[in-house]
């Protein structure tokens, strides 16, 4: 198992305060070899902040990535590879228009845009400003690569570790850890003789390494003064088989993930996940990003894997559609049709989803994909089963969707 990232989550304020830089600076200075001396390899450290249409000046396009600029390059001489500065707003509907241009202008930012909460319910712009994001970051990049720092946000709260959904509330600084361990979840099917203790093994083995981290973690806060804010272990996977969420699933009994059984195998594994004992923020749920897993990566390839499958499986606390290949030609239209229906899971459920779509320029369904990038595996574009919303749906209302009560007859 390793850390995908320590990610240290603050308000850097208007001016960029050079004290709160510094003290970002001295936590990672202290925390990746505390962390590696116990153990673990750390891939990543990460910054978040607030929300950054409540810390930029303005919303200004030139000044907002000129303040971009200026905390990547902080962040970096820090300690830190990546820099979050957290979702746009539906009460700051210009905060959407900025992201492109920003994420055009930098290497290492992350975005994040807010399309559902329990404040705002379902917003109807906020969801087209998402798909109008996704379309023209698409074409920063000739291969859609641009994408992977941009997500739609639906009900996912402040002090999830794992980028682009990271993002602070509040102005005193906290930390937080992000798994990667999808091959605890392989080893644990894999080595069972029955459900039981294919659970049991997974728990354990969940367990023992939270008591690792958090032990770290406690030490940090005493010499730092600062709150930790737990660990999201949500599985995620590496590029290979033996450290895939795919592979797991299969290892329950699946022929395939994406054919008839993969619902119940994907909320056996995040049943398991909630019986765990460990103290928790951001998702905790099924992680099913189709390019960063190679078992998923090869399902879609061979076409059975689609997007809705993927969509079916939040309901059991899958975490979203994450890095998911489209035809570059999907219209923004009809992005936001599938943002519209991950947002109302979202808060039907009361549950965290996010969506990172990659249209893939120039290409079709069913066309092979191919990164230079050591953290994604080769797959397929998927196709989209979307037609351009009409009528009401097309309105600037929010509407809100309440968890169903059961009700006895």
């Amino acid at each position: 198992m390793k850390i995908r990232s320590i990610t240290y989550f603050l308000n850097p304020g208007h001016r960029l305060d050079e004290k709160t830089l510094n003290d970002a600076g001295a936590f990672i200075a202290a925390a990746r070899p505390a962390f590696e001396t116990g153990g673990y390899e750390v891939q990543t450290a990460r910054l978040a902040t607030v929300p950054f249409p409540k810390w930029l000046p303005t919303l200004d396009v030139t000044q907002a990535t000129r303040q971009a600029q200026a905390l990547e390059r902080a962040a970096e001489s820090l300690g830190y590879e990546y820099v979050s500065m957290g979702p746009a707003l539906p009460a700051f509907p210009d905060s959407y228009a900025i992201i492109p241009e920003v994420l055009a202008a930098t290497e290492n930012v992350f975005f994040s845009g807010v399309i559902a909460s329990s404040q705002d319910g379902v917003s109807l712009p906020a969801i087209r400003a998402c798909a109008q994001i996704i379309h023209r970051v698409a074409t920063l990049d000739p291969d859609g690569f641009s994408n992977l720092y941009f997500a739609a946000l639906a009900n996912v709260p402040a002090g999830a570790p794992f980028f682009p959904a990271s993002y602070h509330e509040g102005k005193l600084p906290t930390f937080a850890l992000a798994s990667e361990a999808a091959g605890l979840a392989v080893d644990a099917f894999a080595n069972a003789s029955s459900l039981r203790i294919a659970r049991q093994n997974l728990i354990s083995a969940v367990e023992t390494h939270a008591q690792a981290l958090t032990r770290v973690a406690t030490d940090l806060t005493r010499q730092f003064g600062l709150s930790f804010g737990g660990l999201d272990f949500t599985l995620a996977p590496f590029p290979e088989a033996a450290h895939s969420l795919g592979t797991a699933l299969e290892e329950l009994g699946l022929p395939a993930v994406g054919l008839h059984g993969s619902l119940a195998a994907a909320a056996f594994l995040t049943d398991t996940l909630d019986q765990a004992q460990y103290q928790r923020t951001g998702f905790n749920g099924l992680m099913l990003p189709v390019l960063e897993d190679a078992t998923l990566a090869r399902r879609a390839a061979e076409g059975t894997l689609a997007v809705k499958d993927l969509l079916m499986y939040s309901a059991v606390c899958g975490t979203g559609l994450d890095t998911v290949p489209l035809p570059g030609d999907t219209r923004p239209e009809e992005l936001a049709a599938v943002l519209l229906d991950l947002a109302a899971l979202a808060q039907r459920l009361e549950k965290p989803l996010t969506a990172r779509l990659m249209p893939m320029p120039g290409k079709q369904a069913g066309d092979p994909i191919e990164f230079d990038f050591p953290y994604f595996a080769n797959s397929r574009v998927l196709a989209v089963h979307a037609r351009p919303l009409s009528g009401l749906f097309t309105g600037k209302e929010s509407f809100y969707l309440r968890r169903r009560v059961n009700s006895e007859m």
